[in-house]
Order: structure tokens, then sequence, then C-alpha cells
């Protein structure tokens, strides 16, 4: 079996770690209702998407 002949460093180590972080989600404005949401996905406040209500519900 394969070993390593010396022991990694913690800067090579957290080097090849340097992209293994999550990005928060990007968020866009609900033009309707001002409120924050995620991009092309319909308003949860209002209901609505590109303009058009969506929902069943009637405002």
């Amino acid at each position: 079996m394969a070993v390593p002949k010396k022991k990694t460093s913690k800067s090579k180590r957290d080097m090849r770690r340097a992209h293994d972080f999550l990005t928060p989600a990007g968020l866009s404005v609900c033009p309707q209702c001002n409120e924050t949401k995620l991009p092309h996905r319909a308003c949860a406040s209002c209901g609505t998407y590109k303009g058009q209500n969506v929902t069943g519900s009637d405002e």
C-alpha cells in the first residue's frame, strides 16, 4: 500500500482546502412587494413571478 513519504504541512493542506467552502445563495428582490427571494422562483410572500400571480390566491 502506498504511504506518503513526508507529512503534509498545514500550509499545503489549507491551500488544498481553500475551495471547500459553501457560497451563500444569491438573493434578488421581488418587484411587487420588495421582499428578498431566490432568483427564478415565485415570491413566497406575495406569490408572483415575472409580474403574474402564480398561486391560487388573488389579491
